[in-house]
């Protein structure tokens, strides 16, 4: 077939045109089958699930450079390129094929984090088995993803003879270019250990509500190196993985979103505790914020002047007892006020006392 070829060419007609349009016309035409065949498939999937055109549309970049890798050595054999041409094509195609693995590689990883978070719903009220999985998927994919971009830059390096030991070095980690790269990514490297382990033991997942560096917030992002943080006032805190692993930090969330919020008052000592007691409780039956299960007063410090009364009760999650505890505490300030205002903190002067004490006193006019 070559030599029927090259047996029409034009004596005008150089030997690389010839070749280079043999090449040109391979690869239009594998990317025309590229196109056709996805138009096809789109066509299909045009009435079916949205989950199915979005995974099409993740492997038609993919595909495209297959069909064109396919098409240019489909060609090549049609090609008189002489010893030095086929090697320069043999160098680029190898490249190609290993970037398409690596990208292959890359969109079956996000494929499969996609397939495996479909059903998950974090906007759900109970969603503590959602939050963990999609925390494990996202962490590990991006350490995945590291890794696969590293192995096939290390290929890609290898496929090069003056670059080789450099792709040996980065696959190896060996020699002194391994040693300095392995010395100037310490912290990233440490960062992407400790992504790993925050997504096997999951101390924090997506959606968490946490207290780190004394603010509060809720977990907003976790990436390969460093975790975003929401705060209450919407500020966002960025801090690296290796802090939720070296520091203490609260996490409201680990194990279930029900918090119980804590309210305190300070009152005189001859307020009515049981009378508190069921006014709380009154509270915590008429507010749709509370869950049901935990309402409890009790008096937990003396001062010379006050009692220090504490409010417990519980709702479903951390921005719900929040309000419930500024609610708690209006409701009662305004309840003390209209019906018990004399149980309110106040100065007591005996002034029966101080009379009695002052007509004893040697020297007194009272007395006389």
């Amino acid at each position: 077939m070559a030599d029927l070829i090259f047996s029409y060419r034009p004596d005008w007609a150089p030997l690389w045109l010839v070749n280079l349009t043999i090449l040109t016309v391979g690869a239009a035409v594998g990317l025309l089958l590229h196109e056709l065949v996805a138009r096809m498939i789109r066509r299909s999937l045009r009435s079916k699930d949205v989950y199915w055109s979005t995974l099409v549309a993740k492997l038609r970049r993919p595909t495209r450079l297959a069909a064109l890798i396919i098409g240019v050595a489909a060609a090549a054999s049609l090609a008189h390129l002489g010893e030095g041409g086929v090697e320069a094509l043999r160098r680029v195609l190898a490249l190609s094929f290993v970037a398409l693995v690596g990208w292959s590689a890359l969109t079956a990883l996000d494929i499969w984090s996609m397939l495996y978070v479909r059903g998950l719903k974090l906007d759900a009220e109970d969603n503590l088995l959602a939050r963990k999985h999609v925390t494990q998927t996202r962490i590990l994919t991006r350490t995945a993803g590291t890794l696969i971009v590293v192995l096939t830059i290390g290929v890609a390096l290898m496929t090069f003879p003056g670059v080789r030991q450099y792709g040996i070095s980065l696959l190896a980690s060996a020699g002194a270019a391994g040693i300095i790269a392995g010395l100037a990514l310490q912290p990233f490297l440490t960062n992407l250990i400790a992504g790993v382990q925050i997504a096997t033991t999951q101390p924090i997942r997506i959606d968490d509500a946490v207290i780190v560096e004394n603010e509060w917030g809720w977990i907003e992002e976790i990436t390969s190196t460093y975790v975003v943080v929401r705060l209450w006032d919407w500020r966002r805190m960025v801090l690296p993985l290796t802090y939720f692993i070296q520091q203490p930090f609260q996490n409201w969330t680990r194990e279930t979103a029900s918090l119980i919020g804590t309210t305190m008052l300070y009152v005189d000592y001859t307020a009515p505790i049981d009378v508190l007691r069921a006014k709380l409780e009154e509270i915590a039956k008429a507010s749709p914020l509370w869950d049901g299960q935990v309402v409890n007063l009790a008096v937990t410090d003396l001062s010379e002047r006050t009692m220090q009364v504490r409010c417990l009760i519980s709702a479903r999650n951390a921005p719900t007892t929040f309000d419930l505890r500024c609610e708690v505490r209006e409701k009662m300030i305004a309840f003390l006020q209209a019906e018990l205002p004399h149980v309110l903190p106040r100065d007591r002067l005996d002034f029966e006392a101080m009379v009695k004490g002052e007509a004893k006193a040697p020297g007194n006019p009272i007395s006389g």
